[in-house]
């Protein structure tokens, strides 16, 4: 009964188990919340940013680009200048000298020379002054700064996260303190603890009752013993006389021819038999005494308590009213309600329920309201329900969205391509310098007029010098010019759906995501308060199972009573019984041993003395001589 209170106490205290779980788990549900949202949302997200990227891209390619076409467009229209009129001299001195008739086979290189002029035209290559006019200045945004704010913000959406909910989780550490002490609270109102705290003091009053009877039981306990003893010591003393009386005189008998031999043992043999009549004649009413007062208390006990203690007939007889007086009531005494049954607790009992059920304390103490998991976690569901998470990132300002929308209306999308393609196609000069020269130089080697000759080696000297000094650049510019052209013309035709799609995810990502992370923070911190009521809930069943079963059992006070009845019957009134009946066994017997005692000692008594005892003088009024041998 003692530790009732003390397992109740530590049945409360084990709400430390899913209180540090919860606790563990309050630490990182901001990590938790954090790192879903940025699982969940990093695909929209990253796609946005990332089509923000490659748009800010196109603008910087773009203006580098156009600047490319404008600049080479500039020098090849100036290097188109210079070689034009090169040309128109250089066409004029080569047909001269090729139409002198002192020059030999020159026929072949005249229809050539006729075609020594421009192929091309790049004055009529389409301009792009407008479109850099209209992206003049841009980017006026930092998008460098800005994607790394966006995607540095994006990625530590959990540190940010849990900075949020930093006072929320400490708030709900406390709730959990709170609801430990309303927990341990349960003990100071447990009603089993008004029951077994009047049994308790009962039995703590009876046993402190009981230490006073210590030395006085001892005592007691020696009187016992020697009382026994010296019981069995008179009966053994009086069987040893018989044993001894039977032993002499059978002796005795057996030695009659030697008369003095039989004489002496056959009078010890009667007398040890007389002894031994005499301590039964002087002991038995002692011990007739002493078996009726054991007999009497021992076979009330056994007849009136155990008999009835084994059967279980004491305890109806207890519950019927009128057999006990007021002050032993024991329903009274222990506080019990007094429709309780002591027979049908007694049986509850001994198949193991509990206090809770026996006493029925479900009809004036409500468990359920105690151990409801509502009273435990209501104030932290209502908590994490009231938390609000907002965040409201903007991944492209106003002057970013204003650039490339400038950059959209540009129209650099409109920009004939298919004329700077076309004009790029023909050649510098119609026909070939580099040929044109070697065939000059051919011709020279086989004029027979010197002077001839030395003009056909000259022009073609300066027509290899304007391919290499004008022509070959102006290849090579074309090839910058293509690779600009080339770049600005595949990106132009995507060029507005790409924005738009881009302003599209942007504006998706803005405006969605306070509304996605709302729903992704509800639905965990729902998933989290499911996690953490179900250890609460867990550890309430238990609990429940606890404090009506295990901790506040009954099968104790059954196992005690049954204890006290072997205790009393079997340990104590069984030897008490054992012994009166032993000892009137030997009581009965004394009988039989006198009566047999007093027969036996005729027939050992030596014949002189059985005459003088049972002769008289005036049957035998003189002595009859004997003869005596004479001494020769």
């Amino acid at each position: 009964m003692g530790t009732v209170l003390w397992g109740v106490r530590l049945a409360l205290e084990q709400f430390t188990v899913p209180k540090g779980q919860i606790i563990k788990d309050l630490n990182n549900v901001s990590w938790n919340v954090g790192s879903t949202i940025h699982l969940v949302l990093k695909g929209s997200v990253y796609s946005a940013i990332n089509a923000m990227k490659s748009r800010v891209q196109d603008l910087q390619n773009s203006l580098h680009h156009l600047q490319i076409i404008k600049k080479t467009v500039q020098r090849l229209t100036q290097y188109q200048d210079e070689l034009e009129s090169t040309l128109r001299e250089q066409k004029q001195n080569i047909i001269s000298i090729l139409e002198d008739s002192r020059c030999s086979y020159c026929d072949s290189a005249l229809s050539r020379a006729q075609g020594l002029e421009l192929g091309v035209n790049y004055y009529k290559l389409p301009s792009v002054e407008r479109v850099l006019r209209n992206l003049h200045g841009l980017p006026k945004a930092n998008f460098s700064e800005m994607i790394q704010q966006a995607n540095h913000s994006f990625n530590i959406f959990p540190e940010r996260v849990a900075v949020k909910m930093a006072n929320v989780v400490q708030d709900l550490k406390k709730e959990m303190e709170k609801a430990m002490k309303k927990i341990l609270s349960i003990a100071d109102s447990f009603p089993v603890l008004d029951h077994t705290h009047p049994i308790y003091d009962v039995l703590v009053k009876a046993e402190n009752i009981s230490h006073t009877y210590f030395k006085e039981a001892k005592r007691y306990e020696k009187y016992r013993w020697i009382t026994g003893v010296v019981a069995c010591t008179v009966v053994l003393l009086i069987v040893i006389c018989n044993i001894l009386g039977l032993s002499f005189g059978t002796y005795g008998l057996t030695v009659r021819e030697d008369p003095s031999d039989y004489e002496s043992r056959g009078e010890a043999g009667a007398k040890m038999l007389i002894t031994g009549v005499c301590f039964s004649f002087l002991f038995s009413w002692l011990l007739i005494l002493l078996v009726f007062v054991t007999f009497f208390i021992g076979g009330n006990v056994q007849t009136l308590v155990c008999k009835h203690w084994a059967n279980q007939e004491i305890y109806k007889f207890i519950d019927t009213p009128g057999n006990l007086p007021p002050s032993m009531n024991i329903t009274q005494r222990l506080g019990l309600k007094k429709n309780l049954n002591i027979t049908t607790a007694y049986r509850q009992c001994k198949n193991g329920a509990g206090l809770w059920e026996v006493l029925q304390l479900k009809e004036t103490y409500s468990l359920s309201d105690q151990l409801s998991v509502t009273k435990y976690t209501a104030e932290f569901q209502k908590r994490l329900d009231d938390f609000n998470l907002t965040f409201e990132d903007i991944l492209l300002n106003a002057d970013g969205k204003k650039d490339l929308q400038t950059f959209k209306e540009s129209g650099v999308d409109r920009i004939d391509y298919a004329g700077f393609q076309a004009e790029m196609r023909n050649p510098v000069v119609k026909t070939s310098i580099e040929s044109l020269a070697l065939d000059l130089e051919r011709l020279s080697k086989v004029q027979s007029d010197r002077t001839v000759a030395d003009q056909l080696a000259k022009e073609s000297q300066v027509l290899l010098k304007i391919q290499n000094t004008t022509v070959d650049v102006m290849k090579e510019l074309v090839e910058n010019l293509k690779e600009s052209v080339y770049f600005l013309s595949t990106m132009a035709p995507n060029l507005q759906t790409q924005i738009n799609d881009m302003e599209t995810k942007v504006r998706f990502v803005e405006s969605t995501l306070p509304i996605d992370v709302h729903k992704i923070v509800r639905k965990e911190l729902a998933c989290f308060v499911r996690k953490e009521v179900g250890y609460v809930s867990l550890y309430l069943n238990w609990l429940r199972h606890v404090l009506t079963g295990d901790v506040a059992s009954c099968q104790p006070l059954s196992t005690a009573l049954d204890n006290g009845r072997v205790i009393l019957c079997d340990r104590i009134v069984d030897p008490w019984n054992a012994f009166w009946f032993s000892l009137g066994c030997c009581t009965f017997f004394l009988i039989p041993s006198i009566i047999f005692a007093i027969k036996t000692t005729k027939h050992l008594r030596p014949i002189r003395h059985r005459l003088i005892s049972t002769g008289s003088e005036e049957t035998y009024p003189f002595h009859i001589p004997r003869v005596t041998s004479l001494k020769l």
